[in-house]
């Protein structure tokens, strides 16, 4: 009896197929049938792909032991610190009233010596230095370091009443335990562990501001993209991408298909359209930066928009030069692009599963994908690009409260950190290029998300990991809540989007989007993204206080309010580590579960009442024309012209590239089954490949997406 190892869970698995072509064999001998398969019978079974090594399984486990023996070493440290103060103080007493007792003096010295003795040097060099760092921020100007560059920053700005306000402020503590608590747990803004802020300062002349937008055409939306830039000297874009692109198809007449090419985002299915999208944008300018929502496709994607700035620049060189570029110049310039490119890509496969669903490759193909672009990354030192955008905010909008969604997107970064780790990679060559992003609504929680997310990374970078400070930021992204826009009422939308967007902007997030008021039913109108920019404007360059940038410090609430918080997301990831970590809770649906029955929570209190919802369940209008007013809306929509157009564009596309094309998608075929950068390869496979050619390609040797039931 002939024996097979299978895993049938595992896509592509070779003991299955050589049981498949086993089974065609023996069909063939007894019925004289002639069937072929290109599988062999005869092969050496393999072990299954583990994405986390077996060993390094309680992950979760070991960050939670981390953050909480942080703690507990500094509060050691407050302790002694404290002791110290007290003892020097009580020197001082008895030496100003007591010139003779030196014998009691000797005593105390003593005792204040050995105390001081347990103090690490961490702890010394605070105290030593920090009534130095006070009168650092009390001057007018501060001259930091930022990647070798020196930078000059005003410390006050002058209100209208003539009032000096600091950008910086420090707690005028004596006590050496209160120091010590305070910079262990909170310090100045871009110094460890980074509670704050991860940068010393907001950046002059970039504001956070980062509109989401996509409809239609690509010609369309880059219309959209140079009206929300229009006067703004930097060009941070971010890209809403249609739900036939993040499925990884191309625009077609097919029913399920034809009706949402262009709908609520922009369609890119070529290479070309990709060019189109940003043209008229520099963008390997340092003001330039773009990000693209995408997940499942997101490696395609990202190859056809990498592309379309190294070509950018080889036009602009060759502009220059007034000649094609030789071979090396091209490859010169190819690289410097890839080390100067700024922007984002979300790419994050995790939270797709968990919360939003537009997964199209089997979980193991796409995380290794994944891996392939940070391997790709470190390959061509590209630093100023994230390889992914570890998301809260598509779990938050399915329903998970704000401790959920940051816990679940916390452990989805450690998982990556721990299976780029598996791969080889160290951790200072890849840390970097990772983003999150969530989602600000009105609990409270969400005051002060963005600093536990960064205390407890940065704590589990330098102290379990080992990594260097550059890896230890972590860098966020913020969007108001979609969830909390109400078709009732909906102007009031726009003072629930302004509380979220000055939390988000109070607690230094990277960058913000300010949904606008008609998201509720719509794609925002040209009027309503105006108004939508406006709020975090006016928070920005009119609101007095902002000009403070550490502005929740030294707020009682605040402080409580974050040790509660982190310890609440300490829980979950120990929650998770008992269901197998984060994949292994995945297999039985822990996160979707948790999700559902959170937003279940939600909609029972809003319908109630007991959640009060200002125009919804309370405080109605009696004479509202809700229906009335929604009827007269703008509504966004691709015209059917414009659907033609991409089906149109795509087939000229894939005519001019046919003879190209099938080599192309037979190599990239092959680079995935034996075990090469996939990533690699699409650069090339996208100058002549559609998406949907790309998908189905890869489909075949990757295995389509199948949820664990």
């Amino acid at each position: 009896m002939p024996v097979y190892g299978t895993i049938a869970s595992q896509f592509n698995d070779k003991g299955t197929n050589s049981l498949f072509a086993a089974l065609v064999a023996k069909i063939n001998e007894k019925f004289n049938y002639n069937w072929k398969t290109s599988y062999d019978q005869f092969v050496k079974t393999q072990k299954q792909d583990v994405i986390i090594p077996s060993n390094r399984r309680y992950y979760l486990r070991e960050i939670v032991d981390t953050v909480r023996n942080y703690h507990k070493q500094a509060e050691q440290q407050v302790e002694l610190a404290r002791k110290l103060y007290q003892l020097e103080g009580t020197i001082e007493t008895v030496r100003a009233q007591n010139s003779d007792a030196n014998a009691l003096l000797a005593s105390l010295t003593s005792l204040a010596d050995g105390v001081k003795s347990q103090l690490t040097k961490e702890s010394i060099l605070i105290l030593e230095n920090w009534e130095k760092l006070k009168e650092t921020y009390s001057g007018d100007e501060l001259i930091t370091k930022v990647r070798d560059k020196e930078i000059r920053t005003i410390l006050k700005t002058t209100s209208l009443s003539g009032t000096k306000i600091p950008k910086i402020s420090l707690p005028k503590f004596k006590d050496y335990g209160e120091i010590l608590r305070w910079v262990y747990a909170e310090n100045v803004p871009g110094e460890f562990p980074y509670t704050a802020g991860v940068f010393p300062f907001k950046r002059e002349g970039e504001d956070p501001k980062r509109q989401f937008a996509g409809e239609g055409t690509p010609e369309r939306t880059n219309k959209r993209f140079h009206y929300l830039s229009k006067d703004d000297d930097a060009k941070r874009l971010s890209t809403a991408f249609d739900s036939v692109t993040l499925y990884g198809e191309d625009p077609d007449y097919r029913p399920d298909i034809y009706g949402k090419v262009g709908e609520s985002g922009v369609s890119v299915c070529t290479l070309d359209d990709m060019k189109k999208l940003y043209a008229g944008f520099d963008l390997c300018a340092p003001s330039t930066s773009v990000s693209m929502t995408i997940n499942g496709p997101a490696p395609i994607i990202l190859a056809m928009f990498l592309n379309t700035a190294i070509d950018q620049q080889v036009k602009k060189k060759e502009e220059e030069l007034g000649r094609i570029l030789t071979v090396e110049e091209f490859t010169e310039v190819k690289e410097k692009t890839l080390q100067v490119v700024r922007g984002t890509v979300q790419a994050d496969i995790l939270k797709e599963d968990q919360g939003q669903n537009t997964c199209i490759f089997s979980t193991e193909f796409a995380l290794r994908m994944m891996g392939d672009i940070q391997q790709y990354f470190i390959d061509h030192k590209v630093r100023n690009y994230y390889s992914v955008s570890i998301s809260g905010y598509h779990i938050a909008e399915a329903g998970a409260n704000p401790i959920s969604q940051l816990a679940f997107t916390l452990a989805n970064g450690f998982t990556y950190v721990e299976y780029y780790l598996s791969r080889g990679m160290h951790i200072d060559d890849f840390a970097p290029n990772l983003s999150f992003f969530f989602s600000n609504g009105l609990d409270p929680e969400y005051t002060v998300i963005g600093r536990v997310a960064r205390r407890i990374w940065a704590i589990i970078m330098r102290d379990k990991y080992g990594a260097n400070d550059r890896s230890q930021k972590l860098k966020y992204h913020v969007q108001t809540s979609g969830r909390s826009l109400h078709a009732q009422e909906m102007d009031f939308n726009d003072i629930r989007t302004t509380l979220q967007a000055l939390m988000a902007l109070q607690d230094n997030c990277n960058s913000l989007h300010t949904n606008a008021y008609d998201e509720a039913v719509t794609t925002p109108t040209e009027e309503s993204v105006r108004r939508a920019m406006a709020i975090q404007l006016i928070i920005t360059k009119e609101h007095g206080l902002s000009k403070n940038e550490n502005p929740l410090q030294g707020a009682f609430i605040v402080e409580e309010l974050t040790d509660l918080v982190e310890a609440a997301v300490l829980e979950e990831f120990e929650r998770i580590n008992d269901r197998g970590g984060v994949l292994g809770a995945m297999e039985t649906q822990y996160q979707r579960g948790k999700i559902q029955e959170e937003s279940m929570y939600y909609e029972h209190l809003k319908h109630s009442g007991e959640l009060p919802i200002i125009g919804v369940n309370t405080y109605i209008n009696p004479n509202a024309n809700t229906v009335g007013n929604i009827d007269s809306l703008q509504v966004a929509r691709a015209t059917k012209e414009e659907k033609e157009l991409q089906i149109h564009n795509l087939k000229e596309f894939q005519k001019r590239n046919e003879v190209n094309c099938a080599d192309a998608i037979e190599k990239l075929k092959q680079v995935a089954l034996s075990g090469g950068n996939i990533f690699a390869e699409l650069m090339e496979t996208v100058k002549v490949a559609s998406l949907g050619q790309i998908t189905n390609a890869l489909y075949e040797v990757g295995g389509q997406y199948r949820r664990n039931m």
